[in-house]
């Protein structure tokens, strides 16, 4: 048999393992679902959602029915994922759970509304959608999230841990082409979701020199010369367009055409969805379960909230209890197998002793056989004064069954007259039947 040769995923997954460095290990990674209802919307939505998670999500998830908020906890800690998102969908409308695994808390929101990506994008008039902008995380871009209660700083660290954090010391500015801004309106209580591509521009450059920094082939044909083509009175789309406050000093050089170090440049962004209009309903201390430490609708008394308190406790109480006598149980299991494999080792053992013991016998018995035909034989020469036959005292010396004995004839029964007489094939006439009778 020849070797088996190792497939091509074998190799690459090998590769990304030794090639994978601790900063991407480290960086927070996230599943997004959906559950509830079946429909096209929350399909879409749960992928474009994906899309701003990307590169840190499992971009390509296919969950089934079947599959329980277990079955993705239990794979999170093999693959580094530390949040997870689900969106619902009931009768009543859409939520949205961000959930911190694996022991939360869980933040549920409700979508009060949401675009698709497709529809933002066809809507906007300059469009910006280039696959470059997905191989980097997102920065994220809170407003207004600095108001009074836990609920607020619950929410403010739970956007912030879903995306890795940025060193400004040793940050790359060619890698930061997406942000994520988040808005929250203290007055209707409700989030306002955006996602943009981000784009740099070189500010106070001519239409015609910016043209030839980005490469592009001008259109001489109404120029005599070329310097008339560059002394144009034409301002740039920047200065036209670009408000002074998007005016930035780069401290680094970009890999975009015109952005040098220490110029001036404008920062523009195109919207890329999805939309989302969020409110937040409730906060849990578990992970989809436990203590629910904010409601927005609903509202309890202290005594209320002391009887939960208690029975919960007498829940976990009970739960301990159950655990405890099923570590007992099992482990009663398990001293009973440990012990009846004892015994199963220990009656293999003495089989193989006596099998042993009585290998030791038969042999012994065999050489007994064998000298006491030899004393036979020799007593047999010192008094007759012959050879004996060769088959005279062998008996059974090759410890083989003595045939059993067959007459060479048959022995006829003896008649007593009792016997009774044989039916004729056509049977017994009546007068025979009569004397037979008799008799």
């Amino acid at each position: 048999m020849g070797r088996s040769k190792k497939g091509r995923c074998v190799k690459r997954n090998k590769q990304l393992e030794l090639v994978e460095k601790d900063e991407l290990v480290k960086a927070p990674h996230s599943f997004v679902i959906h559950r509830g209802l079946p429909g096209d919307h929350i399909v879409e939505l749960t992928k474009d959602f994906r899309k701003v998670m990307e590169p840190f999500t499992a971009s390509v998830l296919k969950e089934r029915k079947k599959n329980t908020i277990k079955d993705f906890v239990s794979i999170a800690s093999v693959l580094h994922v530390t949040h997870m998102s689900i969106f619902t969908r009931t009768e009543l409308g859409m939520y949205l759970k961000l959930c911190r695994i694996p022991r939360g808390p869980t933040l549920t929101f409700k979508v009060k509304n949401f675009t698709l990506a497709r529809d933002v994008v066809s809507t906007t008039k300059k469009q910006l959608v280039f696959e470059e902008a997905f191989k980097h995380s997102p920065l994220i871009i809170l407003n207004k999230f600095s108001g009074e209660g836990m609920q607020m700083k619950l929410m403010a660290s739970m956007f912030q841990n879903m995306f890795p954090t940025i060193n400004l010391a040793t940050v790359n500015l060619s890698n930061l082409r997406r942000c994520v801004c988040l808005n929250y309106d203290p007055e209707t209580k409700l989030i306002d979701f955006r996602h943009y591509a981000i784009k740099v521009v070189p500010v106070g450059l001519s239409r015609s020199v910016k043209k030839l920094v980005q490469a592009k082939i001008p259109n001489l044909s109404r120029c005599e010369d070329f310097g008339d083509f560059m002394t144009k009175p034409t301002m740039s789309e920047s200065e036209a367009e670009d408000d002074p406050a998007s005016h930035v000093t780069l401290p680094q050089k970009l890999s975009s055409r015109g952005n040098h170090e220490k110029s001036t440049s404008a920062i523009r962004l195109y919207e890329l969805g999805p939309r989302l209009t969020l409110q937040l309903i409730k906060v849990e201390d578990g992970l989809m379960e436990g203590e629910v430490l904010y409601h927005e609708l609903v509202s309890k008394t202290d005594e209320e909230k002391l009887l939960i308190q208690k029975k919960r406790e007498q829940k976990k109480k009970l739960k301990e209890k159950r655990k405890k006598i099923q570590d007992e149980n099992k482990s009663k299991k398990d001293a009973t197998k440990q012990e009846l494999k004892e015994k199963s080792l220990k009656g293999i053992e003495k089989k193989k002793e006596s099998d042993i013991l009585m290998q030791k016998i038969n042999k012994e018995s065999q050489e007994i056989n064998k000298s006491d035909d030899d004393d036979d034989a020799q007593y047999y020469r010192d008094e007759v004064g012959e050879e004996p036959d060769q088959d005279l005292f062998q008996g059974n010396a090759n410890n083989k069954r003595p045939r059993a004995y067959v007459p060479r004839y048959k022995t006829k029964k003896m008649k007593t007259g009792n016997e009774k007489p044989k039916a004729a094939k056509g049977g017994f006439d009546k007068t025979k039947r009569r004397e037979f009778k008799k008799k």
